[in-house]
């Protein structure tokens, strides 16, 4: 056999720019691969004590740049390295002055073409997985947690990217699967024998990707090209609801990338509520972004001196945790606080109403299951969405909005950041949110 690159899988998600360390689910640990002069090796953060501090897990021999490495949930950290042809991986812990390995078997893959890596950390961090893409079928792999090393849990038809764990035991497991020249979010029953589920279907000629989920509230972050056709929009739904996914101007920012990297937690069923933090990469640089479904706008915020950039938590009370390495403090971590939401009122919007709003979808905590279709309505709507009643559109995508003009500068140059984004007038010709067709999130299993 012929072993698979080492590489990330070739996917829309890889064109953004890694994060600097990978962190468990909890943010309880962190691991990354630091330099020392022009060797690599991993090191761990430890993150939910007093202070944070780090330490290193050298080898015998530098690690390839490449080289893959995760912390998981007892504080030992798995390697992914190229060795001799085959995909080795191990978990490495320190022992006094020194550092310990155990081998847990190795993964070959079919295809010349085929590539490897790692997934993201799995709720709870006791299991590690893999996910093998070769030019026509994608196998996920239990890596570390298993019996007997690593494991073939579920081959797919197609190419898959992504990767987010959709429930707290790390049974439902979404990917981005490319087939017939189109991308769509599917899920991955991994304790049903790989039985696999449609997630978004927004337009049948869409490319609809799944960037992030929140278990508590259920708020999803999108990335598709339903609205704009040929241009990728980031947009915000809710799992196990029908309202339409919302595609919010304010996220789009001329110039620059954004990618989201932590959700609120804690926000039972008010996704709109949750904070989003952002990865901007612009011309000038990275810095953060903070948007909340609820608001109109992003707030700009200066990154730390030597964030790890696109890592970071949030606490369940809305303070931002974003690690950082400078040579005087080579393990830190900067707490940020963004400005409280202030969500801006409708034009001619009345008082508050105690009754559910006779437009609002299911509860948007809940996990999806065949009841879905028949929960009754809840309260909260986004400022962002269309006029009520939205019917179902048969175009497949939204009416491209105005562009905005302006082009966002990092926050710590004199630019101030962009101003909200004016609420769209409530005329018929606003632009309007695509529907999620077919309900395809009451197909999942959840038992």
């Amino acid at each position: 056999m012929t072993a698979c690159a080492i590489e990330p899988s070739a996917g829309h998600e890889d064109e953004a720019a890694p994060a600097g360390c990978t962190l468990t689910a909890d943010g309880a640990y962190a691991a990354r691969l630091a330099s020392a002069g022009d060797s690599w090796f991993p090191e761990r953060w430890t993150l939910d004590g007093p202070e944070p501090y780090a330490v290193p897990l050298p080898r015998n021999q530098p690690e390839e740049p490449g080289t893959e490495v995760q912390p998981m949930g007892d504080g030992r950290v798995l390697i992914h390295r190229l060795v001799a042809g085959r995909h080795a991986f191990s978990l490495l812990y320190p022992t006094g002055p020194g550092t310990g390995e155990l081998p847990l078997g190795v993964v070959e893959c079919p295809h010349d073409t085929a590539r490897l890596r790692l997934l993201p950390p799995a709720p709870g961090g006791e299991r590690a997985y893999a996910l093998s893409v070769g030019p026509r079928s994608t196998t996920v792999w239990l890596v570390a947690g298993g019996a007997f090393g690593p494991e073939r849990l579920a081959e797919l038809p197609g190419r898959c990217s992504g990767g987010v764990w959709l429930d707290r035991t790390g049974r439902l497991l979404a990917l981005d699967r490319e087939t017939g020249g189109r991308t769509k979010a599917v899920v991955v029953d991994l304790e049903g024998g790989g039985e696999v589920s449609p997630l978004l279907q927004i337009a049948a000629d869409s490319d609809d990707r799944l960037l992030l989920a929140d278990h508590d509230s259920g708020l999803l972050l999108i990335r598709s090209d339903a609205p704009s056709p040929g241009q990728d929009r980031l947009g915000w739904g809710v799992l196990g609801s029908t309202l339409p996914v919302r595609f919010p101007e304010c996220l789009r920012l001329p110039d620059c990338t954004v990618t989201p990297f932590a959700i609120q937690p804690g926000q039972m069923l008010t996704p709109e509520s949750c904070a989003v933090a952002l990865r901007v990469d612009g011309p000038g640089g990275s810095w953060v972004g903070v948007w909340r479904p609820a608001e109109r706008r992003v707030h700009h915020l200066p990154a730390p001196e030597g964030w790890l950039a696109g890592a970071g938590t949030w606490t369940p009370d809305g303070v931002l945790r974003l690690p950082y390495a400078t040579e005087a403090v080579p393990c830190g971590v900067a707490l940020v606080s963004p400005p409280a939401a202030v969500a801006p009122p409708e034009p001619g919007a009345t008082p508050p109403h105690p009754h559910p709003h006779p437009d609002a979808g299911p509860g948007p905590g809940q996990m999806p299951d065949a009841r879905a279709a028949d929960a009754t309505a809840a309260t909260g709507h986004p400022p962002e969405q269309a006029p009520h009643t939205p019917a179902p559109h048969t175009s497949g995508h939204a009416p491209e909005p105005a562009q905005p003009t302006h082009t966002p500068h990092p926050p710590h140059l004199p630019q101030p950041a962009p101003p909200a984004d004016p609420a769209p007038p409530p005329t018929p010709s606003a632009p309007r949110p695509v529907p999620l067709q077919q309900a395809p999130l009451g197909r999942l299993v959840t038992n």
